[in-house]
């Protein structure tokens, strides 16, 4: 089946769906739609159909209905608070005669054949892993979650390889579905019967403590997946094989049709979804055609949500979710706000700890309906921040002050290196045979740490930036263990909120491989700069600025501006665009535009460059900061997030104009590099914006990755040494933007990249990646001016 799978075609006879022996890269992911929901869309009062939900009524993709091949509705829109609006398309029966279910038994017959060989295919594939890494394992697990590809993949793995040999463990976050739950009742007890253990884990701590002490959880805080799921999970899997460095496989019902970012996963990884551990996906070319198939032809289990229009099992809120599905789930999982087992106990927590509490009636709910409270990267919009940890740097002196403790500062620094407190106060961290002093004092009730003459070597940069990870722990830990789960060795533990290191760990830093260091300190902490940018987001007006502009500007050059037909407020916003990106000052073009020009306008090397230089502009500085990767964002959304920037409303909607033409008219940035891909309906001369995201450069070209190295560095006061786990630490404030934030490059990226910079030009760049560490060094000689001379 390779990177493969099945394409499907409607099919008029059963009402449901038929494989096709044709193979495709990814599909529409269709679904089946029982009466539930078509009740709560409001279907009922236009449509007659049996209130049974043994079978499907009719499949959607997305936004589309289909009954027995035909487009028969479409819904727009739909928030929170808003139901989606219904657009009837044609009659599924004339006359309004019943609706008839989908026919499950003649659906899964016509299927029988290409579906048995999906099968045979993918329990090969997994007995075939089983056998060639049974040696290397020291146990194999399904990681079960209640949803339907889950589902799926314990049925296929149960069916490939002894049950002895594997078992089941649920990882409940305790924020689940409660249709969810009664799955899982229902699976344990299948296992059971079937003499497969199955486990549940969870955290010790509750969720209404976590979400107070941490702060709701949001796209770039997703802290509730590592504290709820995988560190109990980790830990449980220690006590049971009673080896902290146990060598485990997570079979999980990951698919590359879900989304984008998962579609450029492997069906076999090490160390992507947890630190030190196999993942492997079983299922992982299947779409979701197959997946529901399957079901019904094995007569699964299947989740109740998904006949309620919820397209996926999680948690009751989650950041990641899409606008529209908040008002699916809300439907079905609202209640009373001290219920926790409800939507409307997460949201209420959500209003009571961010600044949604003390907005009026109609922000609040702005807040809530556009998931503000899913964009923040920091405490800024949490209604009462805990910042306890406070840092100065001059020329002589790093000062760290802590206002409290909550676990024990010295052993912390046992992470560091080695370490020695004299009765005076000094403390002394040797790191080989370079020994750093730290003077300590208690004062006023806060605990201050001074460090003297810390120079820009590489080696006291990194102490520097070890030390504040350490004190932030002490000052911030809740005893979330995660942490602990990923310390390699077993010597980090945290039992009732004492943190214990033992004597024997080996400073492999694993422990601080957590955003920021530690996800209370990184979720709590407040923006040194504070919120407000310097300069004014609305550059360009509401007429952004269109490519053909600029390709004009390029063939015509200075005679553009006597020869142009734009208005003079078109004007204004291009020559600001060209200086902004350094093609053009005083309408004379720079060195840097003759490069641009030479290159061709319509290279994605020219475009990527330009953008390395417009991200330090306030517009675009504000996109890449705050725009995250394949989440799409409607008008309303964007319009609510940059509140805490733009008073005014009618700048905001400029802003989200300007941003909507420029994406849209320019293929190069949209199709080419992902810096923003803007989806508008088209009416005459007119668009109206439907969403925008943001996706990765797959393509990027190494001298340009170069070029944004050096621009972060002279922006970050020239510090030319650096790891990448700085480089990629988002939550670092710093006046830099790495190239991996700009072009949402990951780590297994970014590596090969730096490795052939280094090979090629290491003149400019040299790397290391060895024994855990990383370490960047940029030629302290060479400028980003330099840089383009190897274009």
């Amino acid at each position: 089946m390779g990177h493969f799978m099945y394409k499907y075609e409607w099919d008029s006879e059963t009402g449901g769906l038929v494989l096709l022996p044709e193979l495709e890269r990814m599909s529409l992911e269709p679904r089946p739609v029982y009466y539930r929901e078509l009740d709560i869309l409001g279907f009922d009062k236009y449509w007659n159909y049996e209130k049974d939900d043994t079978a499907p009524l009719m499949w959607a993709t997305a936004n589309n209905y289909i009954y027995r091949g035909r487009l028969v509705a479409k819904t727009k829109g739909g928030a929170l608070y808003t139901p989606p609006e219904l657009e009837l398309i044609e009659e599924p029966e004339p006359n309004g005669q019943p609706l008839k279910p989908v026919d499950i038994a003649g659906m899964t017959a016509k299927n029988a054949a290409l579906m048995e060989t999906l099968e045979q295919d993918t329990i090969q594939k997994i007995y075939n892993v089983y056998r060639n890494y049974k040696r290397k394992i020291d146990l194999f697990y399904v990681a079960f979650s209640g949803g339907k590809d889950s589902i799926v993949a314990l049925d296929v793995v149960q069916r490939s390889i002894p049950h002895n040999e594997f078992i089941v463990l649920f990882g409940d976050t305790k924020m689940e579905f409660s249709d969810t739950y009664r799955v899982i009742d229902k699976v344990e007890n299948w296992c059971y019967l079937n003499e497969i253990s199955f486990y549940r884990t969870s955290s010790k701590l509750d969720t209404n403590y976590t979400w107070k002490e941490i702060g709701p959880p949001a796209q770039k805080l997703r802290w509730c997946c590592g504290v709820h799921k995988t560190a109990p999970q980790i830990l449980f899997l220690r006590n049971l094989t009673n080896n902290p460095r146990f060598r485990g496989m997570a079979m999980m019902g990951v698919r590359a049709d879900e989304s984008v970012q998962r579609s450029q996963y492997n069906e076999l990884n090490f160390g992507t979804k947890h630190q030190g551990q196999y993942d492997f996906y079983p299922i992982f070319h299947w779409n979701s055609a197959e997946v529901f198939l399957y079901i019904y032809k094995e007569n699964l289990v299947m989740n109740e949500t998904y006949k309620y229009g919820n397209s996926r099992a999680g948690c009751l809120v989650c950041p990641m979710e899409a606008v529209k599905n908040t008002w699916f789930k809300n439907q079905s999982y609202s209640g009373e706000a001290s219920d926790r087992n409800t939507t409307t106990y997460y949201n209420t927590m959500i209003v009571n700890n961010t600044l949604a509490k003390e907005m009026s009636e109609e922000r609040t709910k702005d807040f809530m309906r556009f998931g503000v409270w899913k964009s923040r990267h920091n405490g800024s919009k949490l209604i009462s921040p805990r910042v306890t940890y406070h840092e100065n740097r001059d020329k002589e002196r790093l000062q760290i002050i802590l206002d409290e403790v909550r676990t024990d500062w010295k052993e912390w620094l046992k992470t560091i290196g080695e370490t020695n407190i004299d009765l005076d106060g000094t403390v002394t961290v040797s790191l080989g045979e370079t020994v750093y002093k730290i003077k300590y004092y208690y004062k006023d009730n806060k605990h201050y740490f001074d460090v003297y003459d810390l120079g820009n070597s590489k080696q006291e940069i990194y102490f520097a930036s070890w030390l504040k990870i350490a004190l932030k722990k002490s000052a911030y830990c809740i005893g979330c263990q995660v942490c602990e789960a990923n310390c390699p060795n077993g010597y980090l533990h945290i039992v009732d909120g004492t943190v214990s290191i033992d004597d024997k760990c080996t400073k492999c830093k694993k422990c601080y491989n957590v955003n920021g260091g530690c996800w209370v300190a990184s979720s709590q902490l407040l923006p040194k700069e504070g919120i407000k940018l310097s300069g004014s987001v609305d550059q360009y007006k509401n007429m952004g600025i269109r490519y053909e502009w600029v390709k004009e500007y390029f063939k015509k050059k200075n005679d553009f501006w006597n020869e142009n037909a734009l208005g003079s407020e078109m004007v204004k916003s291009l020559r600001l665009f060209l200086r902004h990106a350094d093609i053009s000052v005083k309408d004379k073009i720079t060195s840097f535009g003759a490069l641009i020009e030479s290159i061709g306008i319509e290279s994605q090397i020219t475009w990527a460059l330009m953008i390395s230089n417009l991200v330090y502009t306030p517009q675009f500085n504000w996109w890449v900061k705050h725009i995250s990767f394949n989440h799409q964002y409607n008008a309303d959304e964007l319009n609510s997030m940059l509140e805490d920037y733009v008073a005014s409303k009618y700048s905001r909607k400029n802003i989200i104009s300007g941003f909507k033409i420029i994406f849209h008219t320019n293929p190069i940035l949209s199709e080419g590099i992902g810096i923003g891909i803007a989806v508008v309906d088209e009416k005459g001369n007119s668009t109206r914006l439907k969403s925008i995201y943001r996706s990765t450069w797959s393509n990027p070209d190494p001298r340009v990755i170069l070029y944004s190295l050096y621009k972060f560095a002279e922006a970050c006061g020239n510090i030319y040494q650096f790891s990448l786990a700085t480089l990629l630490d988002d939550e670092i404030e710093r006046e830099g933007i790495s190239p991996t934030r700009i072009f949402g490059l990951d780590k297994e990226t970014m590596m090969p990249l730096l490795n052939g910079l280094s090979a090629n030009y290491p003149e400019y760049i040299s790397v290391s990646f060895t024994l855990g560490m990383d370490s960047i060094t940029l030629r302290s000689e060479k400028t980003s001016e330099d840089v383009l001379n190897l274009f």
